[in-house]
């Protein structure tokens, strides 16, 4: 039976190197190139970018309110047959052909303001649009930070468990040399038979988590190929020194509060035009027609020409309160937009607090951590020799060895919180930290 467990613990390497092939065929990338990609293929992204261009058109429409309308047109028509004169029916002698031409143009010469309120209110939608797509690219790249991390977690985990596999691995070869002096039991090598068989299954496990955060990432990036995070990114986290005095600034301009603002401002230029029915409107046109007949289809010759141009004030003294109703809608979107944006700044301030305060647990947990793993290999080392020496026994080595799986297990956690933290923040003020 001891023999059969000996086996099974020296074969089971195989697979798990056949497990490590799975990820050979990903293609690296670095963290820019992975932002990149996710922020021109997401497809809020993308939304967030045809959103700019209807509002760059919108902008266009209410400058085109400014200019004179024109209209152009030329028809030509053929009239036959009989008709009836004089209580008889008689066939049709008049000029079969006729032609007609026309321009006509028409421009509102005053409206009360609503044309160039329209123009703010257009363009307050322009900023909102270009603030919305920096917080949806911020918030692609802060998915693909979220995910990048996860690999470089799960490959560091790996590493953790093909340490903790090597160790296991000493500590059976160890045990049976014992067993066959005789100075130890048959249970000590079957102790380390179990904590090689679970090393074993933590380095599959680490494989597995490995494989399933690159397809993850690459559905992300939306490559047709499998990425994975490069192998010198772990050392992308870097201890973050933030100026307070800098905070209230970032935070102002961070792209809900930016959007936010957009929002009151389109909103206020809204009531301003919604007061343009309370003034009179001037409106001015011109219009030319012309017409002939003939005998024949032909488009040119001479025509008979007539010209208008008009004037005219209008003033609507009573719609039946559909002013007023506009000015109501209109000063409630505009107290809607005020509140929210004091609470978009708010929740940007308390956020930022937030990560913040995560970002700074974990770096702190970072540092005990490491000073954790050294005192962990320290100690194993010891418990190591005293075992050797028959001054100890297994359970104090298998003791030791789980304080340090949990040490680096505990690392590699604090490791991604401090980055994940870190991309939080840039996510929420729209700007790369150092």
């Amino acid at each position: 039976m001891i023999r059969t467990l000996c086996l099974l613990a020296l074969t089971a390497p195989i697979t798990i190197f056949a497990q490590g092939v799975a990820e050979s065929g990903a293609r690296s990338l670095s963290l820019d190139e992975a932002i990149a990609l996710a922020q021109r293929n997401s497809p809020r992204v993308i939304s967030a970018r045809n959103q700019v261009r209807a509002s760059d058109a919108s902008v266009r429409t209410a400058y085109g309110s400014f200019i004179p309308s024109l209209n152009v047109n030329y028809g030509g028509n053929r009239q036959g047959g009989e008709t009836f004169f004089q209580g008889r029916l008689v066939p049709f002698t008049g000029n079969p052909w006729n032609f007609s031409r026309g321009l006509s143009s028409n421009l509102e010469l005053f409206d009360g303001g609503r044309r160039m309120n329209n123009l703010r209110s257009a363009k307050a939608e322009v900023t909102s649009a270009e603030s919305n797509r920096r917080l949806q690219e911020f918030q692609a790249a802060l998915e693909v930070k979220q995910q990048f991390f996860i690999v470089l977690a799960a490959r560091e985990s790996r590493s953790a468990a093909e340490s903790q596999l090597a160790q296991a691995e000493e500590q059976f070869k160890t045990a049976n040399a014992r067993v066959a002096a005789g100075v130890a039991t048959v249970s000590d090598s079957l102790r380390s038979i179990i904590q090689v068989g679970n090393a074993q299954l933590a380095v599959l496990q680490a494989g597995n988590s490995l494989l399933q955060a690159n397809n993850a990432l690459t559905r992300l990036v939306a490559t047709p190929y499998l990425v994975t995070a490069q192998d010198d990114a772990s050392d992308l986290l870097t201890t973050v020194i933030i100026d307070s005095t800098m905070v209230s600034a970032w935070v102002d301009d961070a792209p809900p509060v930016l959007q936010a603002k957009a929002a009151l401002n389109a909103a206020n230029a809204s009531r301003k035009a919604a007061r343009a029915p309370y003034l009179p409107t001037l409106n001015s046109s011109f219009s030319y027609t012309g017409n002939r007949t003939d005998d024949s289809f032909a488009p040119s010759g001479t025509f008979a020409s007539q010209y208008a141009m008009r004037l005219t004030l209008s003033y609507p003294v009573f719609n039946g309160f559909q002013r007023e109703e506009q000015m109501t809608r209109a000063s409630v979107a505009e107290d809607n937009a005020t509140a929210a944006l004091r609470d978009a700044q708010f929740v940007a301030q308390q956020q930022y607090a937030q990560a913040l305060g995560q970002l700074r647990l974990a770096q702190a947990r970072m540092e005990i951590q490491q000073s954790s793993i050294a005192a962990a290999e320290e100690d194993l080392r010891v418990q190591n020799q005293r075992y050797a020496l028959n001054s100890a026994i297994l359970l104090d080595v298998l003791t030791s060895q789980t304080t340090l799986n949990q040490a680096r297990s505990s690392l590699i956690q604090a490791r991604y919180d401090a980055r994940l933290a870190k991309a939080q923040i840039e996510a929420l003020v729209g700007r790369n930290l150092p």
